[in-house]
């Protein structure tokens, strides 16, 4: 091997290694659970890494979709079955079910007083902020297929996209997370 190419070949592993230092400044989630306080720890997370600078994707799938759909929508011109999943999925950040402790239906209103007489911001209100300080949110296209989902149900500034899109951002990220 010449001098030139062990110089090409040290060139090349310097950018290799910029790139993967330049990633640091990225994460990137995966909200599968529609269950309040996974989506809670979710964005709990995602605006802590925004307040430390990091850029943060959340690319949401499945029963996650369920924290990012508007409280109230239309079902009309949808077949049966989609109308059906949309009937008997919660309708937004506000009416999901914990995981634990559910309590038919108690348990959230249970936790959002407590997390009230704590002052911890609410998931609503996280979810806006994520929303209005750049956390970009992805929803997973197959997934809303699947459901009946369209991008009108869902909250404002949510993308859409599918599998390639939570890669491409999931290579440049430094830390990936499931939740």
């Amino acid at each position: 091997m010449s001098d030139s190419d062990i110089a090409e070949k040290v060139k090349e592993l310097e950018e290799r290694i910029a790139q993967l230092e330049s990633d640091k400044d990225n994460l990137t989630m995966i909200l599968f659970s529609g269950d309040f306080d996974k989506a809670m720890a979710a964005f709990v997370i995602a605006n802590g890494a925004l307040a430390m600078g990091k850029n943060v994707t959340i690319f949401v799938t499945f029963w996650g979709l369920d924290a990012i759909k508007k409280p109230a929508f239309s079902t009309a011109g949808r077949a049966f079955l989609e109308k059906m999943v949309l009937m008997m999925r919660p309708k937004g950040p506000k009416k999901l079910s914990t995981s634990k402790m559910n309590f038919g239906g108690i348990g959230p209103k249970l936790f959002s007083y407590m997390m009230g007489k704590k002052n911890v911001e609410t998931l609503p209100s996280l979810i806006e902020m994520a929303t209005e300080f750049g956390v970009n949110i992805i929803a997973c296209q197959m997934s809303m297929d699947v459901m009946g989902i369209k991008k009108e149900d869902l909250i404002d500034g949510v993308e859409v996209g599918g599998v390639a899109a939570f890669l491409s951002n999931s290579f440049k990220s430094q830390s990936t997370l499931f939740i």
